[in-house]
């Protein structure tokens, strides 16, 4: 179901980007929307946005974006305040929509308990889930945008286009077709270099290859993938399995297609 803009005459929608286990990244992906984040909060009501000023967690909202992961009980249970109070519910980033970083714990069988160990000089303090999950293993989500950060057109056009009734979409095409839109040099093929662009999913422009270097695979797994000719392509190139698991299991390691991938190759 869709966003519904029927019932706002009179006022404007109330908007709120919520933040979750992250680095806040992606929440800079409006501010540095400059003048159009202006002329955007003209035509909604921020009702919760601490980066920008406005905080009440509390408030309901018909539009909410969501950065970040469900990395502690207290996400969880805020999480799902969050869903019930919300018409319309996006994740932004590669923390909310595939656990992020974060997500690497959920690989290690010894799981939190030993990292919390080794980093904080009071462990007992620290309260942590077991894995650090996406926002839509939890809750309904009604639209994903992905990347590591996302950027300002996505987050703008999707707010663009809802609030002139349209159901926004977002393209998961691979960075390699990105690539033949603009021009850019591929890099396995010329220079030899191990690059993830065949199994990713654009969004960025082809940013990395149009500079000459490699997609390290921020924005995710693209559509219908095949991880396992890329995995054997990085192999005839030089890496060895564990180096391809890394590629695989990096920013989006919770993602199915890259932990499946990755899990393929840790275990040669």
């Amino acid at each position: 179901m869709g966003f519904d803009y029927s019932g706002f005459a009179g006022r404007r929608p109330r908007v709120a980007v919520h933040k979750f286990s992250s680095c806040d990244g992606c929440q800079l992906a409006f501010l540095n929307a400059g003048e159009a984040l202006l002329a955007v909060s003209e035509l909604v009501e921020f009702v919760h946005f601490a980066e920008a000023g406005p905080v009440d967690p509390d408030a309901p909202a018909d539009i909410a974006f969501i950065e970040g992961s469900v990395s502690t009980p207290e996400e969880r249970e805020r999480l799902e305040h969050i869903r019930a109070h919300s018409g319309y519910l996006i994740s932004i980033g590669a923390c909310a929509t595939s656990g992020g970083l974060q997500a690497l714990r959920n690989l290690y069988a010894d799981g939190v308990d030993a990292w919390r160990q080794a980093v904080y000089a009071s462990p007992e303090y620290v309260a942590s889930l077991d894995t650090a999950t996406p926002v839509a293993e939890h809750v309904k989500v009604d639209l994903e945008i992905w990347g590591c950060p996302v950027n300002t057109a996505q987050v703008v056009g999707v707010l663009h286009d809802l609030l002139h009734g349209v159901q926004p979409t977002q393209s998961r095409d691979k960075v390699c077709l990105e690539c033949k839109r603009q021009n850019a040099v591929c890099v396995m093929v010329a220079k030899g270099m191990p690059c993830m662009g065949p199994v990713t999913q654009t969004g960025c422009g082809a940013i990395c290859p149009r500079y000459g270097r490699d997609c390290y695979a921020c924005y995710g797994p693209a559509e219908t993938v095949n991880t396992d000719a890329l995995g054997q392509r990085l192999g005839t190139l030089g890496l060895q399995p564990g180096d391809v698991t890394r590629r695989f299991h990096f920013i989006n390691s919770h993602a199915p297609a890259f932990r499946v991938a990755g899990n393929k190759h840790r275990s040669e």
